[in-house]
């Protein structure tokens, strides 16, 4: 084997040689950008202790529970119909024959929809937006019409369905009353122990005023010379700071709510997985072990051809 490699870095045409090794080149950068991708959440998991809801600190932590609709319409997943607290799914098409065939997607969608975390201190309402979902259920499954006349037949962990159709559906679930693992911002809006910013809510009340000029003019300008002068200027940051002083009364006494959502800090991730936290840390370990041992493999590989290229 090393005998024909060789030989094909020193005779094969440029294109097709140099061809190979961007192939090789970009499978090296990525296997090194996975594995630390996925070490890094490894670690970020692994450093992170879990907290209580009733303890939990605000900021990034990590909640262990079980998952519940909130009250209201319950959120259904689009393909199978079934209850759920998350879902994806998308549909393809297959298109062209032979050497040409290949599925094309032709809709897909991720849920958005709020749902609870409950144990046993407290509740906390998770927002999946921009979440990395690891779902309970998988389901793929083949029909003829864009829209799946009905859902997978049987039900499982994951089910794949290798029947004939012109359309193939995929749809990824996490089911109400799911254990569930989550680690992210935490937030307590409301309540008695509410941190309150005045003078940023100030001056966003002073910048929310300040886009309706006309109705500020008509509240504040005493001389109705067309504009808002000093003595003007400070009735109207006085005006605003009670009006403040009042919104922030007002949600001391509002029960606090307790939420977990995305980070703007893209080196915490905000994960959710229907899959215990230890398993999930021994995926993203083997996951990162398997792309590190690809930047080496294509790494060396892609070297040692060069080598050999650029001194025949």
């Amino acid at each position: 084997m090393f005998t024909e490699l060789t030989r094909w870095a020193q005779v094969s045409p440029a294109d097709d040689f140099w061809g190979a090794m961007t192939i090789l080149i970009v499978l090296t950068l990525g296997g090194f950008i996975g594995a630390f991708y996925y070490f890094s959440r490894k670690r970020m998991m692994e450093n992170t202790p879990t907290s209580k809801i009733r303890s939990a600190a605000q900021g990034f932590v990590e909640l262990e529970g079980r998952g519940q609709l909130l009250d209201g319409p319950p959120i259904i997943a689009p393909l199978s119909g079934i209850t759920s607290l998350w879902f994806s799914y998308e549909i393809e098409e297959h298109r062209g024959s032979g050497k040409n065939s290949r599925w094309v997607t032709v809709e897909n969608g991720v849920s958005d929809g709020l749902f609870l975390l409950k144990d046993d201190t407290g509740q906390c309402i998770i927002d999946p937006d921009g979440a990395v979902v690891t779902p309970s259920e998988v389901n793929i499954w083949y029909g003829s019409s864009k829209r799946p006349s009905s859902g997978p037949r049987v039900r499982g962990k994951r089910w794949f369905s290798f029947g004939i159709g012109r359309f193939r559906y995929t749809e990824k679930r996490i089911h109400p009353k799911e254990a569930i693992y989550a680690i992210g911002l935490f937030k307590t809006v409301g309540g008695a122990g509410m941190e309150i910013d005045l003078e940023a809510d100030l001056k966003e009340l002073l910048k929310e005023w300040k886009k309706n000029s006309e109705l500020l003019l008509e509240r504040f300008d005493q001389n109705k010379d067309g504009q808002i002068g000093m003595e003007e200027w400070q009735n109207v940051r006085e005006a605003a700071l009670k009006e403040v002083t009042k919104m922030q009364a007002e949600r001391h006494t509002i029960p606090p709510v307790n939420t977990l959502s995305k980070t703007m800090d893209k080196r915490r991730s905000f994960i959710i997985s229907a899959v215990p936290q230890q398993v999930l840390i021994k995926r993203f370990q083997n996951y990162s072990a398997g792309l590190i041992s690809l930047f080496f493999l294509a790494g060396s590989l892609a070297t040692w051809l060069i080598s050999i290229r650029t001194n025949s």
